[in-house]
């Protein structure tokens, strides 16, 4: 028999895919600074081509493999579009909040999601918030708190924005977090899914940028912009490698994992993204969490540990993971 039959096996297997997923997944913030810092490049110009590579990439992707997932029904579309535009608003908070606040901080703020998804998913979807939940939401609002310097007074009056961005990437996570539970309950393909999710937020990005014209804080000042990058062709290959690599692969390799572990596991195993992108921003970008960050680091990912260990097993396929 096959060793790798063996329960045994398989879960270790489980494991080392699901931990490369959440070691690739950590890479995505790197690459957004390094395209914001070195190239100047706006924040919602790179959400844009990002959130675009994506869909290329998947389209060609499906369309010589599996053209039958191409086709969706016509009363799916509508739902799309939201899913699509809520996509748009995250990705862009993201990316600005990479750029204002750096790879790690930003990747530890946007599991705040934790706490925002229990609220909402009680306030909304009438689910029930007990101690465990609660408990979570209090370690997880307290970490950003500790970790965007909020406890300062003088943060507020000169680092607002950065703050406020970090935030909201949370609360967009945790809408785009229960889109995604409603999409498994819809029983829609996973890949389907993205290629039209990522498809028509690449369209609301186009728009926010020709729209806004420069009004809003990282968008395009006139349409030549889009172009930002020009001839550089090592951003412009970069740029394409945060698109195909990080999301896709990173997401592909999740649900790989997802045959061979308990969705609970293997979301607590991609809890581990934000580690890794503060080893990683350590490393490349020289960025550092001081004590009390890496203490507020600790009650986020707490909070997180808490809600997958206590949380029931879904009957449905994994929400969508950190894009």
């Amino acid at each position: 028999m096959n060793s790798i039959t063996t329960p045994a096996a398989r879960l270790t297997r489980g494991y080392f895919i699901a931990l490369t997923s959440s070691v690739i997944l950590s890479t995505t913030a790197i690459l957004i600074r390094h395209l914001a810092v070195n190239y100047k490049m706006p924040a919602l110009v790179l959400a844009f081509w990002r959130d675009g590579f994506v869909a290329i990439t998947l389209l060609i992707v499906l369309a010589s493999t599996r053209p039958a997932w191409l086709r969706v029904q016509r009363r799916d579309l509508l739902y799309f579009l939201i899913y699509g535009l809520v996509l748009a608003v995250f990705n862009s908070l993201w990316t600005t909040s990479v750029v204002l606040n750096g790879a790690a901080v930003s990747t530890v703020l946007s599991y705040s999601s934790t706490a925002f998804t229990a609220i909402l998913g009680w306030w909304l979807l009438k689910e029930t918030l007990g101690w465990v939940k609660l408990l979570a939401v209090i370690l997880s609002l307290g970490g950003c708190v500790l970790v965007a310097g909020a406890y300062d007074a003088a943060v507020w009056r000169t680092n607002l924005l950065a703050i406020s961005t970090g935030v909201l990437t949370g609360l967009a996570y945790a809408v785009y977090s229960l889109m995604g539970r409603s999409a498994a309950q819809r029983r829609l393909n996973t890949w389907t899914t993205i290629l039209y999710t990522f498809s028509f937020a690449t369209f609301f990005l186009l728009m926010f940028n020709l729209l806004a014209a420069g009004r809003l804080p990282g968008t395009a000042a006139q349409p030549s912009e889009m172009f930002w990058l020009g001839n550089a062709w090592v951003g412009w290959g970069l740029l394409f490698l945060l698109g195909a690599g990080p999301t896709l692969v990173g997401y592909g390799l999740y649900n790989v994992s997802l045959g061979y572990l308990p969705s609970s596991v293997a979301n607590l195993i991609l809890s581990t993204e934000p580690v890794f992108t503060a080893i990683i921003a350590y490393v490349v970008l020289a960025e550092q969490l001081s004590v009390i960050q890496i203490g507020g680091s600790v009650l986020i990912l707490g909070g997180v540990v808490l809600m997958r260990l206590f949380e029931k097993e879904p009957d449905t396929e994994s929400e969508p993971v950190g894009v």
